[in-house]
Parts: C-alpha cells; structure tokens; sequence
C-alpha cells in the first residue's frame, strides 16, 4: 500500500513500483529494438534508393521511373486507388510531387525509426506506408503474393511500435534524459516512445485491442480477396500477377475497312511485355474477313496507336504488337488491301492471339 509523508513525497513502496513498472518497460523496448531497427531500415532503404542510391527512379527520362512501377499496379489496386493512380498519370507536376512525397516519407519514416526519434509518429507513418502499398500493389507477385507479404509484416510492426515506442537505444529516450520536463509536455508523450502514452491503463487496453482488430480484419481480408484460403478455396486472384490478359471493347469497323477498338493490359507481370502476333476479324459464321499477321501489326504507324498514358504503352514491337503491363490504348488496324467487308451488316468478332497462345475477343459493329 503506497502512502504519503508529511511533506508530500512517496513512500518507498510505491517508488519500488513506480521503478518495477519502469523495468518492465525498458525490458519491452528492448525487446522491440531489432524490429524497430529493421522496420526503419526497410523503409529507410526504399526512399535512400531513389534519392541516393538509383536516382533514376525519380527521373521521368529514365527507363527505371517510377510511374512506370505505378502503372503497371493500377489494373489491380483496390478501393479506387486505380483512379487516383490514372488520375496522377494524367497529370505529371502531380505525379511527380506525389512520388517525391512518398519517397521522402519512407526516408524520414526510416530514419527516425532506426534511431528512435518521435518513434510512435514515424511508426504511424509507416502503417500508413504499408496501407497504400498494401491496396496498391498487394496483389502482385507471380509465385505468391509478395508485395502483400512485406506490406503485411510491415503493418503489424508499425502497429507494434505505435503502441510499445522506443524506450531503449533510441534519441526519444537520450532527449528525457537531457530533459525531463518533456515528460510533462503531450505533444512528446504521443509522438515519441519513451514513455508510455498518457492514458489509463483501461484505455491503454481498448486502444491496443482496437488495433489490433484492424490490423487483423485489413490484413485478412485483403488476402482473403488476392488469393482466398480464409472463407473460400485458394484462388489466383480477381487480376493474375502472371498471365497477362487483354481487355477488349469498343469494336468498330469504319467504312474504309479499317478496324478501331480499345484495348487494356490488365493483368499479368511487369517483368515482361505481352506480344500480340495475329489479329483476325471474322463474320458471325466464323469466316475471315480480314486478318494483320505479326509483320503488319509490327509496321503500324504511330498515328494507328493512341495511347492513354504516357509511360507503359502500346507500340510495335518486333514481332507484332507489344503492351507492357497497364497500357491502355485505342488501336486502328488499317483495312487490307484484299479486304471485303461491304457485305457486314451485322456483328462481326475480332480476335487477338498473343504469343502464348491466348485469344482474346471484341465484338466489332459497323460505325453509325
């Protein structure tokens, strides 16, 4: 039982309780140090690259920038970041500051966690790191699902440091001891992690079960929804991260015979390009009408190809028509020169038959 002495000081007691309590904290930082460390380390090493080490990531002259990574995730990132991904596309200034934002932020993030400055706020930016990478990118990976993996893991550890902090071997620590009025100012007891956040342990407990019930709930159902094995079977997710797969629509046959449709990249890996090598239009009962082998899908002009992005594109390759991954484009095959299609009068199909064998179909109508 603590009690007070005349003067108002603590008993011995209470102060061996007070020191017991201190103990046991400094026993959980150090247990947290290697993966406060790494953490820091993960996302300190992602924004070093682009700024130090590969700084062509963050030049849009280089075959290594990064809007080229962005796109190529947007076919199947959730909750309508694909639209905020096509909309930065879209707009290069936006993109650009976008990018320098998010590298700077997992450099900081990094760097404070590694050396323990203001861990909980540098712990809370990088759960917010690992959310967006998370709904981004989560679903690639061609073997298993990598990029969900590492996002996964970080955001548990963020959600870990958050609530645990840095009391050992970290700046927060070295700056208390240098001083200790910080103990009674907020803004430090929140941000940083020398100290146990300023709340009843009750709270503490609520607060700490919270978060966990989100970090469980985010994390499985995003896995739940790339590959299943939760409430449903294992399945390749709603976009393959390994056999591309072309969209087709909007299939129209002008009057001078040439054939204009839109096409989508969305899905597959980004490690390699997908080749169109046939393109064949056929009238309902399955005769050719026309047909561009990989010699003149490989000589279409630039005019023949618009593309809606400006980073992975559609555009002849050497062995037909080639996409890399997200492209996005609206393509005119030109009439030929044997062609006739004057006596189409209903819908007619058009396949495309890539490299590895797989056919994909656009209804073609005649322009009104």
């Amino acid at each position: 039982m603590s009690m007070l002495t005349l003067d108002g000081t603590v008993t011995a007691s209470n102060q061996i309780a007070q020191r017991s309590k201190a103990d046991a904290l400094r026993i959980a930082a150090l247990g947290l140090l290697s993966i406060r460390f790494i953490q820091g380390f993960i996302y300190w090493g992602g924004g070093s690259r682009r700024f130090i080490y590969a700084p062509a990531k963050l030049d849009p002259n280089a075959a290594s920038w990064m809007a080229n990574k962005f796109q190529s995730a947007m076919p199947g990132a959730l909750l309508g970041t694909d639209h905020i991904i096509a909309f930065l596309l879209h707009h290069f200034y936006l993109l650009y500051a976008s990018l320098i934002l998010f590298s700077a932020a997992e450099l900081i993030a990094g760097l404070f966690l590694m050396t323990g400055l203001l861990a909980r706020a540098a712990a809370l930016v990088s759960i917010g790191l690992s959310v967006v990478l998370m709904l981004m990118f989560g679903w690639q990976g061609a073997t298993c699902i990598d990029e969900w993996t590492m996002a996964a893991c970080n955001l548990a550890i963020g959600a870990t440091l958050m609530l645990g902090g840095s009391g050992a071997f970290s700046l927060d620590s070295a700056l208390l001891a240098r001083k200790p009025a910080l103990a009674t100012r907020g803004w430090f007891r929140w941000m940083s992690g020398a100290l146990q956040l300023p709340m009843h342990s009750g709270t503490f407990q609520k607060m700490a079960l919270a978060v966990f019930a989100a970090t469980v709930v985010f994390n499985v159902a995003t896995y739940n929804y790339y590959r299943g094995s939760v409430i449903t079977p294992f399945h390749g997710g709603p976009v393959s991260p390994s056999k591309h797969h072309l969209a087709l629509t909007d299939g129209v046959l002008l009057p001078n015979g040439a054939v204009r449709f839109h096409a989508y990249l969305d899905g597959g890996t980004p490690e390699a390009p997908s080749n169109v090598m046939t393109a064949v239009l056929k009238s309902s009962d399955g005769s050719v009408l026309e047909q561009w082998d990989g010699t003149a899908l490989s000589h279409l002009p630039s005019s023949a190809i618009t593309n809606e992005f400006a980073y992975n594109r559609f555009a002849p390759g050497p062995f037909g028509l080639r996409a890399q991954m997200g492209a996005m484009a609206t393509i005119t095959l030109p009439a030929a020169s044997n062609a006739d299609t004057s006596t189409l009068h209903s819908a007619a199909t058009l396949q495309l038959h890539t490299v590895n064998g797989n056919t994909f179909n656009v209804a073609v109508r005649m322009e009104d």
